[in-house]
């Protein structure tokens, strides 16, 4: 499998344009402050991911993955303030987001 074929890449990659199509949305509705924070924490996810998979050591690697790991579940509580105060969050989202989160902790557990 050719790096840029990894799930977790393709995964946390798609999940981060998801990430940047609401944020433009909550911008519109001029959520600026947790826009720019969920923005950042989102599009992190795949960042590291994709950091980590030219990581230059296994301590290296294992880093950037538990960053990534954390960047997701920051997300998840950016995205559950927004639900517990009645944004509509795009469907699967919130799916989409524990499954990076179930990933990337095995990912880390197991390196």
């Amino acid at each position: 499998m050719k790096i840029n074929e990894s799930p977790i890449r393709i995964k946390s990659f798609d999940f981060a344009c998801d990430i940047v199509r609401y944020c433009d949305k909550l911008k519109q509705e001029k959520d600026f402050v947790i826009a720019t924070q969920l923005l950042k924490s989102g599009t992190s996810i795949g960042a590291n991911t994709r950091e980590a998979q030219r990581a230059v050591s296994k301590k290296d690697f294992k880093n950037k993955f538990g960053i990534a790991l954390k960047e997701a579940d920051e997300t998840k509580y950016w995205l559950e303030i927004l639900e517990t105060t009645g944004r509509q969050l795009p469907i699967g989202m919130m799916e989409k987001c524990e499954e990076l989160i179930k990933i990337l902790a095995a990912i880390t557990k197991n390196s």
